[in-house]
C-alpha cells in the first residue's frame, strides 16, 4: 500500500509538470488524454493483473525455484534496486531544476524518465510472492510488471523533448517535405522554384514553415499507436509494427497536406490557404490551413483504427484439420 502511495504522489507530481507543456504548446495539447488512457490500461488489464496476485483465474504455477534460478531471481532484485536509486535520483534532479529555473525542457524529460524507472522498479521489486504467500517465479514477475510497461513509459511521449534533439527532428522533417513537394512540382511540370524552405510559386511564395514538418501529427499519432497497440494487440512485434505504421502514416498524410496546401496556393495564391473555408449547409469550418490539419490527424486515426483488426486477424481453421491433429498427438 506504500509503494502505491508513493507511485501514486510521484503521478501527480508529473502529471503538474507535464501540464504546462499541454496548455501552452499545440503539438503537446494531446497530452491531457495521458492520465485518462494509463488509468483505462489498468482497468482494462486488472483482471489480469489480479489473477497474477491471487491465481484465481489462470492458475499460474510457479516450477519449484532451483539454485540457477535463486540466483538470476537476485541479480534481478540487484539492478532493479539500482535502477530505482537512479531512478529517484533523475526524478530528483528534474524536480529540483523545474523548482529553480521553472518548466523547461530538460527537466520535464528527467521527470518523465524517471518516473518511469521508479514505476517499473517498485513494481518488480514490491512483487515478490503472492496473496497467499506463495513465491513468485523471477518470469512472473517479469510478466507482472510488463503489464505496466504503457502506464509508466506513455509519459515519455507527453513531455517535450530536449530542445536541441527537437529541433534537429523538425529541421529534418521540413526539409524532407519541402524538398518532396519541390521535386513533385517539377516532375509534373509546373512552375516552381526552392530557396531553402520557401517555394517561389507564380502567383506568390510560400514558406514552409514548423508547423508544416509534420511534428505534431508525428507525435499525436505515434501516441495513438502506442495506446491501440497496448490495449487491442497481444503480440510484441504486432505492437511495434502497429506504432512503426503511425509513424509511417503520419509522414505520408503530412506530406500529403502539404501538397495540398501547395496546390492551393499554386492556383489560387498564397493567400488563400488562410482563407475561411465554408461548406454548404455547414457554413464556417475554418482557414484551409487548419481544416487540413486536422483532417490529416483525424484520417491518420481512422487507418489505424482499420488496422486493428487486420493485426488481429487469424486465419480459421477447419474442425476437420484440428481433428486430425489432436490424432496424430495421440
Amino acid at each position: 500500500m506504500g509503494a502505491a502511495l508513493m507511485l501514486l504522489c510521484f503521478t501527480f507530481y508529473t502529471i503538474r509538470d507535464q501540464f504546462y507543456w499541454w496548455s501552452t504548446r499545440e503539438d503537446y495539447s494531446f497530452g491531457v488524454l495521458v492520465p485518462l488512457f494509463a488509468s483505462y490500461v489498468i482497468y482494462d488489464r486488472w483482471p489480469l493483473i489480479k489473477s497474477y496476485l491471487t491465481g484465481e483465474k489462470f492458475q499460474f504455477v510457479d516450477e519449484p525455484v532451483k539454485q540457477k534460478r535463486a540466483l538470476q531471481a537476485q541479480l534481478a532484485d540487484w539492478i532493479a534496486g539500482a535502477v530505482f536509486l537512479a531512478s529517484g535520483s533523475l526524478f530528483g534532479v528534474g524536480a529540483l531544476l523545474r523548482a529553480v529555473t521553472g518548466p523547461q525542457n530538460p527537466a520535464s524529460l528527467a521527470i518523465a524518465v524517471g518516473f518511469a524507472g521508479l514505476a517499473l522498479s517498485t513494481i518488480f521489486i514490491m512483487v515478490t510472492e503472492r496473496k497467499d504467500g506463495e513465491a513468485m517465479s523471477l518470469k512472473s514477475r517479469l510478466n507482472f510488471t510488463g503489464l505496466f510497461l504503457f502506464p509508466a513509459l506513455i509519459w515519455l511521449i507527453s513531455a517535450p523533448l530536449v530542445s536541441v534533439l527537437e529541433m534537429k527532428i523538425r529541421v529534418f522533417l521540413l526539409t524532407r517535405v519541402t524538398v518532396v513537394v519541390f521535386t513533385l512540382f517539377d516532375i509534373m511540370g509546373l512552375e516552381i522554384e526552392r530557396e531553402g524552405n520557401v517555394l517561389f510559386l507564380p502567383k506568390g511564395r510560400v514558406g514552409v514553415e514548423e508547423a508544416c514538418s509534420g511534428i505534431y501529427s508525428l507525435t499525436a499519432c505515434i501516441f495513438v499507436g502506442i495506446f491501440l497497440a497496448a490495449v487491442f494487440l497481444d503480440r510484441f512485434w504486432k505492437k511495434v509494427l502497429l506504432v512503426l505504421s503511425a509513424m509511417l502514416l503520419a509522414v505520408l498524410t503530412n506530406l500529403i497536406r502539404s501538397l495540398f496546401l501547395t496546390s492551393w496556393a499554386y492556383f489560387y495564391g498564397p493567400a488563400a490557404i488562410n482563407d475561411t473555408w465554408s461548406l454548404p449547409l455547414i457554413g464556417n469550418i475554418g482557414t484551409v490551413h487548419d481544416v487540413m490539419g486536422l483532417a490529416v490527424l483525424g484520417i491518420t486515426s481512422i487507418c489505424l483504427l482499420l488496422m486493428v483488426p487486420i493485426f488481429n486477424f487469424k486465419l480459421p481453421v477447419s474442425d476437420d484439420l484440428t481433428n486430425k491433429n489432436v490424432s496424430e498427438n495421440k
